[in-house]
């Protein structure tokens, strides 16, 4: 058994350390609290826009030429991989390195898979891949603005056939404990909810159908990566609380049995100290 002073000395390190991650739970909270609500006040905008456009690619697919939704031969493809910055947030960031993995291999040996990374983490964990970007500082000042310049690059490589599809991959969030993995298409861009609900709709157009290309589509498509990044960064800072809080009820769990530990051991050394002052006793008296 461990002596007395490696005992408390266990206990004031895992106490310390409980501290550390209780705060850092606390710090998670208060910045989720902040990231849902601009995540949550986004998404009807998003949902509502993509429905919109699902009926508008649908109403363009005679006579008007959509290049944003082109199919090609998927021979070079981009991922787009979106972690954090920091760790300490559970298996947050090694669930989109496992998917963006999953996604590479899921095509065939002649297709050229590269990745662009949006968070230090998925770019330190991917370095055997094909970087051909990163992104990282966005977290920095994450404004939409600052995802503008990512998304332009992103439509320009896929116009100009440098890429044939981008994908974005990951995690979206559903509450503090919950985060869903997202292998998402970006580009071409493919209609998404239930096609009957969207062919019962007629669209006038005004301006042309060709100028709502120009403007409309490339707006989606802007804010359905700064929408991912926003998903991401909620579902960062949830999966840290949860990491935290596990975490504190481990090192509170661990310090008491150091604790009962503890008591039980200096328990045991008062009474050798008694029986040794009685045997002394005993042996002074025979």
């Amino acid at each position: 058994m461990a002596n007395l002073k490696e005992i408390r000395n266990r206990i004031s390190s895992v106490s310390s350390t409980m501290q550390i991650t209780s705060a850092m739970k606390m710090v998670s909270a208060a910045k989720l609290k902040k990231a849902q609500d601009a995540i949550v006040a986004m998404r009807p905008y998003a949902d509502k826009l993509s429905f919109l456009l699902a009926g508008l690619g649908q109403s363009l697919e005679e006579g008007t030429e959509n290049v944003y939704a082109e199919k090609r031969a998927a021979k070079k493809v981009l991922l787009v991989a979106i972690s954090s910055n920091r760790g300490l947030c559970g298996a947050f960031n090694t669930n989109v390195i496992k998917a963006v993995k999953a996604a590479s291999e899921s095509y065939g040996k002649g297709v050229s898979v590269e990745i662009v990374t949006i968070g230090k983490k998925v770019a330190d964990g991917l370095k055997e891949a094909v970087i051909v970007g990163d992104h990282s500082s966005i977290y920095d000042d994450l404004t939409f603005d600052a995802s503008v310049a990512v998304a332009n690059d992103l439509i320009e490589a896929f116009i100009s056939e440098q890429y044939d599809e981008i994908r974005l991959v990951y995690n979206s969030f559903k509450n503090a404990a919950t985060q869903i993995v997202k292998n998402e298409a970006f580009l071409p861009m493919v209609a998404e909810g239930d096609a009957s609900e969207t062919t019962t709709e007629e669209y006038i157009f005004e301006p042309s159908a060709e100028e709502i290309v120009n403007e409309l589509i490339p707006k989606s498509l802007k804010i359905q990566l700064y929408k991912a990044i926003r998903d991401s960064f909620a579902s960062e800072h949830g999966a840290r609380m949860t990491a935290m809080h596990k975490a504190t009820d481990n090192a509170k769990e661990l310090r008491d049995q150091l604790k009962l530990t503890y008591n039980k051991a200096r328990q045991a050394a008062i009474t050798n100290e008694i029986l040794e002052i009685v045997g002394g006793a005993e042996a002074l008296n025979g």
